[in-house]
């Protein structure tokens, strides 16, 4: 990662939510613009957010899109892949940009209402009240309605209910891309490609706490899914092979700082 674009992630003065919301697309032309000014319009009550795009190499008329965009709205920051390297790798190059100690992610063909990003930052808020020390953390979102195709829906509920079996995170829908977390709590796992299904199972590795949130979900407006039943089963059956193998040698020592 180039020394650049590795921020450090600042605070206000006041306390208040710096939230940086991070986009990965390839090949999104025709949903760029709806889910920038979407993501604008809800946020429009918080005082501090960017949002930043990672163009993963896209070979259509994404970064032209991106370029009118940032025209129109000035919170938004582009950052470019000059080829692919997979949703995982533009997550984490965005999350490493940020600035923000919170981060948002979610998809870039639209299908995460941005409108479901507020009720994600009240579940922070109300968990905190509850327990301000309650270490790392990570609001989830799983989708309520998948408005997928029928083959789609099944792969889906497949993967979540054999991950959820091997890996015992009691996640329903660790697939929903729509998450809030800290900055620091994702750039202290482990990465990997393809890690982004895997979230919710990593920070409990780490010792945190995942809340889920129930979530609309919404049909894709233009483009086509870069997934299909090939490009994913095999390599989900070895990735989840190897996050069982990170899970069981998780160690979470009690520490006492002697006076």
């Amino acid at each position: 990662m180039p020394q650049s674009l590795l921020k450090a992630a600042k605070n206000t003065e006041d306390g208040s939510l710096e939230l940086s919301v991070v986009i990965p697309m390839r090949n999104e032309e025709g949903n760029v613009l709806p889910i920038v000014n979407e993501v604008n319009t809800e946020l429009a009550q918080l005082e501090h957010f960017e949002i930043i795009c990672v163009d993963d190499g896209s070979d259509d008329n994404t970064e032209n899109e991106l370029r009118q965009a940032k025209v129109n709205f000035p919170k938004l920051r582009i950052i470019q892949h000059m080829q692919p390297c997979g949703q995982s790798t533009a997550t984490r190059t965005g999350i490493c940009a940020a600035y923000a100690p919170w981060i948002v992610t979610l998809d870039g063909d639209g299908q995460n209402p941005p409108s479901e990003i507020l009720n994600l930052v009240n579940a922070r808020e109300h968990a905190l009240e509850k327990n301000s020390k309650i270490g790392p953390l990570m609001i989830a979102g799983q989708r309520e309605t998948r408005m997928d195709d029928l083959f789609r829906r099944f792969c889906s509920i497949g993967a979540n209910g054999l991950r959820s079996l091997v890996l015992g995170d009691g996640i329903r829908d660790t697939g929903c891309s729509l998450k809030l977390f800290r900055r620091d709590t994702f750039l202290d796992l482990p990465y990997f490609d393809h890690m982004h299904r895997f979230l919710p199972a990593l920070v409990q590795r780490a010792g945190g706490h995942v809340i889920t949130v129930d979530v609309k979900h919404r049909p894709r407006a233009n483009g086509l899914t870069k997934y299909g039943l090939m490009n994913r089963l095999w390599t989900g059956i070895v990735d989840l092979i190897g996050v069982l193998w990170l899970m069981r040698r998780a160690k979470q020592p009690n520490i006492n700082e002697l006076d």
